[in-house]
């Protein structure tokens, strides 16, 4: 019971004169207490501290399907851990778009960099673009996770300690789908490719694991990135009667070729990389026209794992306007460890990167993550993708795969 119903039951008149002065000061004493009490309650715990997280993709140009999914799959993971109140710092994602063109990227690398707010970054889809903002980052010490350049040397042509990638490299890739397609029985490859560092790279190592695998390349073509019309490269292609056109590129030009390739009457079976992997892809060939096409993407099924379901149920539940294509988990993954490191010793860019080049079995929506001496995720595994009835299948789990139906020339 109170002070304050305490003594308001006793009656004034009843007490002598320094008694009820010595009450009526309790009282007051009391009621005071009471009220400051009461306006310390009313008053907002004070705010978490702010950490700002920068995000790099393209999110607009021709692969903008990828760079719009992979922010919004940062946003997402910033919003669960500003959701959770055992999270120590608010979070805060500051969105630049590097329009997957190398100047753009480094303009953008300098301005993040140059920001001291910004403790650290999820970087880039783009090969050419992440090859070129690598010096930034490390000149300015700021600890960066690719997740979605594939070309190796982002991570192993140097030594910078700010350069960490979560997805994994075409070396990967190149392997597999060589491996995978001369399995099926195909013998000869057609191979185009653009001629930026992300294309050269998928030839040279496709065409190396190839001929380890058996296949013969009978030619190849590079093409720009802009390249509209490829009617000459194709009727070489038409005349040398490949079994398969491998292309090395993204899925702007990847539409453009496979569209033009129909026209021409080509029926080779078409194998793309990681960089058709998008539902931008079937929609631009349309459902019909990219039936049987094939992709290879570094790192497990994440659709089936516990993780994967978690990410979509919640990706679907914040209704983004666009679907998270298939680096999304990629860019959640990549923004969960810097969160994970930030929230271990604090929004200070050497002790998060330190951190980051100490992970080892870090549990991740795309399964464990390891980073090797060159901050490069160990990737144990590719999976296979087919296009079947509109949309990306897994290979296993496909009609194709099951022996229903038959690719191109088989």
């Amino acid at each position: 019971m109170s002070l304050y119903f305490s003594a308001s039951r006793l009656s004034p008149f009843s007490i002598k004169g320094s008694s009820v002065r010595k009450i009526q000061y309790g009282v007051a004493a009391a009621m005071l207490g009471t009220s400051v009490a009461l306006a310390i309650a009313s008053m907002p715990v004070s705010a978490k501290e702010v950490v700002k997280i920068a995000f790099v993709g393209p999110l607009t140009g021709g692969v903008s399907s990828i760079g719009l999914g992979g922010r919004n799959s940062a946003d997402l993971a910033v919003k669960l851990r500003n959701a959770d109140p055992q999270t120590k710092y608010t979070y805060e994602l500051v969105t630049q778009d590097d329009e997957c063109k190398p100047n753009v990227g480094v303009q953008v690398a300098t301005k993040i960099s140059a920001d001291r707010g910004i403790v650290a970054g999820v970087t880039h889809f783009c090969s050419a673009v992440a090859m070129g903002t690598v010096g930034v980052y490390n000149r300015f010490g700021l600890p960066v996770v690719v997740w979605g350049a594939v070309l190796p040397d982002i991570t192993y042509g140097n030594n910078f300690k700010e350069i960490h990638r979560v997805n994994g490299t075409m070396i990967n890739q190149s392997e597999v789908a060589a491996k995978f397609m001369t399995g099926l029985g195909y013998k000869k490859w057609a191979i185009i490719h653009d001629t930026t560092d992300y294309g050269k790279g998928h030839n040279k190592y496709f065409s190396e694991f190839l001929k380890r695998d058996g296949g013969t390349v009978v030619g190849t073509f590079g093409v720009t990135a802009d390249q509209q019309d490829f009617t000459s490269e194709l009727t070489k292609i038409r005349e040398l009667k490949p079994d398969v056109v491998y292309f090395g590129g993204l899925t702007p030009l990847g539409v453009r070729i496979r569209t033009q390739m129909e026209k021409l009457g080509i029926k080779a079976q078409f194998e793309g990389t990681s960089g058709i992997k998008s539902d931008a892809y079937i929609e631009g060939t349309g459902k019909q026209l990219s039936e049987g096409s094939l992709a290879f993407i570094e790192g497990a099924p994440w659709e089936k794992l516990p993780g994967g379901l978690f990410f979509t149920g919640k990706y679907q539940q914040q209704k983004y306007g666009e679907p998270p294509e298939a680096y999304g988990v990629f860019a959640f993954a990549a923004t969960n460890l810097i969160i994970d490191a930030i929230e271990k010793v604090g929004p200070d860019r050497k002790k998060v990167r330190d951190v980051l080049n100490g992970t080892r079995d870090a549990d991740t929506v795309i399964g464990k993550v390891t980073f090797d001496d060159h901050r490069q995720n160990v990737v144990p595994l590719v999976t296979k993708y087919v296009v079947e009835d509109g949309k990306w299948v897994i290979w296993e789990d496909s009609s194709y795969g099951k022996g229903k139906k038959k690719l191109a020339g088989l």
